[in-house]
């Protein structure tokens, strides 16, 4: 049986708990690995090698870290097909998929290369007489990554690639369910030129999750999961004096405008919606049709779009998407089936029960249709993270408005119409974190930030970008002056202006 082990100062460690989980393959439901859990003695012997290795590191100059995030970049790609395979087989998700997850991962690790350019403080000469103030960024130090399953490569990197061009040095707490990816990244970090001990992964559950938190000497925590678990980490982590941004859950919605390209729209929630079977936070599970005809026209071309999707194993090339990461987790999902037809939704298409000739055990879940979805039930105000998409008819303009406004989450939200004058209205007054127009997923550009706002998100920064470059560094402003040789001024007991 192959075991992953964790990352811990350029090499292989097993973990000294003694205790270790089960790692699946989602088509077939056979356990193919075991991951070591590890505990706060793993995670001490990481912080050692970290405090050992970041001086250093951050005395390297930009540029030169940026050469290594070139030479890092160039690694993957190389291995792209191999990593993706290896991503698919622990995840579920289709190969073409997860080639996406790490393509986007390295979109972070390019702007990350620009880290010469992005760390250039502000400047102002004669800010006072003979006085110049000028301001720098500087490391955190030790920065830590807690990330969920859906994304085993995307997310590391958003996280590790700015906190580590910065100057820090990473720890990685990858999820278990498929901790083999990060390990590989880890790897070819340490191939490109990469110190050991700043880029480390430690696996575990809610053990390491605490010791993490609780570590007096990691700066700052960066985590990814569901928005009851974001708001413990965010909490935890504060109290323990550390800077965190923990993002939630999400609930995200589509408003389709009379006016729609209802073909392009209903490909695009059918991609949005059960792509990766549904397990993205940027997942598109709700759509919300503005007026009774445009909700009939919409659901006669979803029902046909809907019954001709591929579910299959991830290695096939015309699969729409694959099984689901576990077991728990199917079940999980059929029960908010169930929950949806309870609640009094109408089931259009009912997913449960699918099986797949030949992988009768793997974790499918076929695609699920509701309509007359209200926003009272349960199955509309909680995440599903599965293929199911939820119709909610909304009878106006102002009422599709409300919906995503008024929702505990606010992750992402799109609006489909060829009305520029709507989409411009909408985008300003929805009160969601990313917005799209006629774009069914709207992951902001590497280049700018990814963030929610309500119980998607915890924190005062968000993921990647500008906003990634300030979360992973401290501002130090000096303000100085060089005697001139003259006479001495008399020293001023009130508070220093610049006047």
């Amino acid at each position: 049986m192959r075991e992953v082990e964790h990352f811990i100062g350029g090499a292989s460690v097993r973990s000294s708990s003694g205790r270790a989980a089960d790692i699946f393959d989602p088509n077939t439901g056979q356990i193919q690995a075991r991951v070591g859990l590890g505990g706060a003695a793993d995670l001490d012997a990481a912080i050692s090698a970290a405090q050992a290795a970041q001086p250093a590191w951050a005395a390297v100059n930009p540029q030169r870290r940026a050469r290594v995030m070139f030479g890092f970049k160039q690694l993957v790609e190389a291995e792209m097909e191999s990593l993706a395979r290896l991503l698919a087989s622990e995840h579920g998700k289709v190969v073409s998929d997860a080639k996406g997850d790490i393509q986007r991962g390295l979109d972070v690790v390019e702007f990350a290369c620009g880290i010469p350019h992005l760390l250039k403080g502000d400047y102002t000469e004669g800010a006072g007489p003979g006085i110049d103030v000028y301001s720098m960024r500087q490391p955190i130090g030790i920065g830590a990554g807690i990330t969920p399953f859906n994304f085993p490569a995307m997310i590391p990197l958003w996280m590790s690639a700015v906190a580590i061009a910065c100057g820090n040095a990473f720890i990685l707490k990858p999820s278990e369910r498929d901790p083999s990816v990060p390990v590989r990244l880890a790897e070819l970090f340490k191939a490109a030129g990469l110190p050991d001990g700043i880029f480390q992964v430690v696996h575990g559950d809610k053990e390491m999750v605490d010791a993490i938190l609780d570590h007096p000497a990691i700066g700052a925590v960066s985590f990814v999961g569901s928005s009851d678990i974001a708001q413990y980490v965010y909490s935890r982590g504060v109290a323990a004096g550390k800077r965190v941004q923990a993002m939630g859950g999400a609930k995200n919605h589509g408003i389709v405008m009379p006016d729609a390209d209802l073909d392009q729209t209903v490909a695009d929630l059918c991609g949005a919606a059960f792509g990766s079977a549904g397990e993205r936070c940027m997942a598109l599970p709700v759509v919300v049709p503005v007026g009774a005809d445009t909700a009939e026209r919409l659901k006669a071309k979803l029902i046909p779009a809907i019954e001709a999707l591929r579910v299959g194993v991830s290695t096939d090339p015309d699969a729409h998407y694959g099984p689901v990461v576990t077991a728990d987790h199917k079940a999980r999902i059929e029960r908010w089936i169930q929950t949806g037809i309870d609640e009094g939704a109408e089931p259009v298409v009912d997913g449960r029960g699918f099986t797949l000739q030949g992988h009768e055990d793997g974790f499918f879940v076929g695609p699920s249709l509701f309509d007359h979805v209200t926003p009272e039930m349960s199955s509309y105000r909680e995440e599903i993270f599965g293929p199911v998409l939820q119709i909610v008819r909304a009878s106006s303009f102002e009422e599709a408005v409300a919906l995503p406004s008024g929702h505990q989450y606010g992750n992402g939200v799109a609006i489909f119409t060829r009305n520029g004058d709507a989409a411009r209205e909408f985008a300003q007054r929805v009160n969601v974190g990313m917005v799209g127009i006629n774009v069914p997923i709207p992951v902001p550009v590497a280049y700018h930030s990814f963030g929610g706002w309500k119980r998607s998100a915890f924190g005062d920064h968000n993921q990647h970008g500008m906003e990634g470059v300030h979360f992973w560094t401290k501002v130090k402003t000096i303000t100085q002056r060089w005697p001139g040789g003259g006479a001495v001024t008399d020293s001023s007991f009130v508070i220093p202006t610049m006047a």
